[in-house]
This record gives C-alpha cells, structure tokens and sequence, in this order.
C-alpha cells in the first residue's frame, strides 16, 4: 500500500521469464553439480546410468546434471538453453518433455547400452529437446511450431551423428533414446496441440 493509502499494483513476471525460468535453474543446478564435483576426493559422476546394474537406475535422474568436466559441461550448456527455451516459450510444455525424455531415454539405455559403463551428461536431454521441437512441428502443424523445427534442424541437424555407434567416450545410446523419446513425447502431447501457441 501507498502512502496515500492506496494499493499499489504488484509487478508481474515477464511470461517470457516465467516460461523459461526453469531451463535457467536446471542449468544452474547442473554447474553447481560439476564445481562441487570438481573438488577434491569427490566423484559424483559414479552415480550416472550404469546399465543393467539396478544401484545404477539412480543415474535415470541424475545423470542430466553430471558431466566429465567443464569442457562437456559448456558443450551441453548453450544448446541445452537454446533448445529448452524454446520448448518452454513456444510449447509450454518444458517439464512434461523433461520428465519424460529423462525417464524414457534414461531406461532405454540402461536396458540396452553396455555393462560396466556409465553414462552422463545433458546431451540425451538435449537431443530430446531438438527431436521433439521438429517432431512437434510435424505433429501439430502451426506456422510457428514449423518455423521452429525448420530452425532446429538448421542450427542442429548436425548431431545427428551423435546416434551413431563407435564414437569414443560418447554415449551414443544417451542420444540415440533420447531423441527418440523426443519424438515420442511430441506424439503423446499431440492432442494438447491446439492449446498451445505455438
């Protein structure tokens, strides 16, 4: 209240930071993540996606915010903002593709990549995010949603490589199901489409 004794309007949040504010703090809990783990006598990443070992189901959840070192952090970082932004702005569907690209991509690999290995980073999400946003586009048909798998593939078509096997160091399977757990996402929201703006 004023000191005329009137109310003053609450300032509301601008939709666009509201909308994307949660890519903002998955980021930020993802660096939080490797500078803690980046401490002496620490190793978070053992608690990644280790297949066919049920102590390693944990890793379905954690393993998006581990990663080996800044340098694969920082590779993960900017597409995963950029990708997530979008699916937040335009979808409005930023933490029903999360989830379910996390789940869905986290146990296929566990159930189909190597024993003995351990898988982590952001990168499944991020494939997830680009397959659905093209996916979307293909599902729903709008103007908008078009343009931004036009776009997605343009900036991203490239790491379609990323699926294929026999790339050392590069859990091929983390992106081969997470983009395809994109893809299945974008068929499971389908219906939702004409409520979205985009």
């Amino acid at each position: 209240m004023s000191s005329s004794g009137q109310l003053t309007p609450r300032r509301s949040v601008p939709p666009a930071l509201a909308a994307t504010l949660p890519v903002f703090v998955l980021v930020l809990l993802m660096w939080a993540e490797e500078i803690v783990d980046s401490l002496p006598g620490v190793d978070l990443d053992q608690y990644g996606i280790r297949p066919h070992d049920a102590e390693g189901l944990v890793g379905i959840v954690t393993a998006p915010f581990l990663h080996g070192g800044f340098g694969h952090l920082i590779a993960n970082t900017g597409a995963f903002l950029v990708l997530g932004c979008l699916i937040a702005m335009t979808t409005g569907r930023f933490w029903p593709v999360t989830i379910g690209v996390a789940l869905v991509g986290g146990f296929a690999t566990w159930l189909a990549a190597s024993p003995n290995s351990v898988h982590i980073g952001a990168s499944g999400l991020v494939y997830g995010y680009a397959a659905f946003l093209v996916a979307w586009g293909v599902f729903s048909r709008r103007a908008l949603a078009v343009v931004v798998a036009v776009i997605v593939v343009l900036m991203y078509g490239g790491i379609v490589v990323g699926v294929l096997p026999g790339q050392p160091g590069i859990s091929w399977q983390g992106h081969l199901f997470g983009a395809l757990a994109g893809v299945l996402m974008a068929w499971l929201l389908r219906g939702s489409a004409a409520k979205s703006p985009a």
